[in-house]
């Protein structure tokens, strides 16, 4: 049973997914496929709402999704990780912001902001790029530089400017039009913009502070947290890509264009590609799961675990950037035809490649 449900998921994916692109965000049918199952709360506490899956499960699904389509992959994984921040939101707040069905977090991790403090709240001005899922999101996030009236800054205990996040309501922000990228074009991944809004003081929060509702694990490491949840979904698009380009060398065969020695070597290179990536796939969850089990067993991870879990993050991304270049050559003209499967597939994980946090494997 089981088994038939996942397939009809995929089945309804891969359906709309170029609709999707036409449209420049998820189709309302995929939208409503995530609302059901409740994967833009994949990391919100059970308390409010949320489905009361952990990070290794997680993870699996993120892979799955992101071979299912790019853009699928991607949004859940921005905005359900944005939606980790419930677990330190004002308790009253966040009760009233899950009983939404399809509630959706959006934001951007960079101070595109500026708060003033006043008496009960801040003044905020701000403009923030690169909010996967903007077109439908309920919740915006939001980081900002803090400032009293003054306009001098406030500092925190290192005498740095102080840096708060804010929880922004869509009807309070302004879309900006921006996302003309030639890749993960249906993660609608827009700016936003305030002008002069007066936030309450409940409506701040700082992660890995204070701890206000929590399920197990629910303080695994930000950064590793990040790099995990964003290294699957470029290998669910290299699973996707891999097989399509299976299926384009094998329909170019079947046309007489290629010797048996090229065929060959041909499916030599491709197994050898499969065999790497899979290689480092299991590597990279035998790492995780290390970390995952000491966090569970022990309370804390430690420093080599987490080192560990980093570099086999970044040595799997980079292997399947350089595998996809390897075998794309071998594709024909139709993954050069930007209406085809398998170009769309190629330019997300090029998209995806672009964010900054996987760029080096040091």
């Amino acid at each position: 049973m089981q088994d038939s449900l996942t397939i009809t998921w995929q089945e309804k994916v891969k359906t709309y997914a170029a609709l999707s692109e036409e449209m420049g965000k998820l189709h309302p049918e995929i939208l409503e496929l995530a609302y059901q199952e409740n994967w833009f709360k994949l990391f919100v506490p059970e308390v409010y709402g949320g489905p009361g899956k952990k990070l290794p499960e997680i993870l699996k699904l993120e892979e799955e999704l992101a071979e299912a389509d790019g853009s699928l992959g991607w949004t859940v994984t921005l905005c359900a990780g944005a939606g980790w921040f419930a677990g330190f939101l004002n308790p009253v707040l966040a009760a009233e912001i899950f009983t939404d069905r399809e509630v959706c977090f959006a934001g951007s991790g960079a101070v595109g902001g500026v708060a003033v403090k006043t008496g009960d709240g801040y003044l905020i001005n701000g403009k923030w790029n690169y909010a996967s899922g903007a077109l439908h999101a309920t919740i915006f996030t939001a980081n900002c530089a803090l400032k009293n009236e003054d306009g001098n800054d406030i500092l925190d205990e290192n005498c740095e400017p102080e840096i708060m996040s804010f929880i922004l309501k869509k009807e309070e922000v302004n879309l900006l039009p921006g996302w003309s990228y030639f890749g993960l074009i249906a993660t609608g991944s827009h700016a936003f913009e305030v002008k002069d809004l007066i936030v309450p003081e409940n409506r701040t929060f700082k992660i890995n502070k204070q701890i206000e509702i929590a399920d197990q694990g629910f303080d695994y490491p930000f950064l590793q947290l990040a790099e995990t949840t964003l290294t699957v979904n470029t290998l669910g698009m290299t699973n996707h890509f891999i097989k399509l380009v299976e299926d384009a060398f094998y329909l170019r065969t079947s046309l007489k264009r290629y010797t048996d020695e090229q065929v060959l070597f041909f499916t030599e290179e491709l197994n050898r590609c499969k065999d790497e990536i899979q290689g480092l796939r299991q590597a990279f969850y035998n790492a995780f799961d290390r970390s995952w089990n000491q966090l569970i067993n022990n309370s804390e991870i430690t420093e080599n675990t987490l080192t560990e879990v980093s570099a086999i993050s970044r040595k799997l991304v980079h292997t399947c950037w350089r595998n996809v270049a390897k075998l794309y050559p071998y594709c024909g003209l139709e993954a050069a035809k930007k209406e085809s499967e398998i170009n769309r597939v190629w330019r997300d994980i090029h998209t995806a490649s672009q964010h900054a946090l996987l760029t080096f494997l040091v």
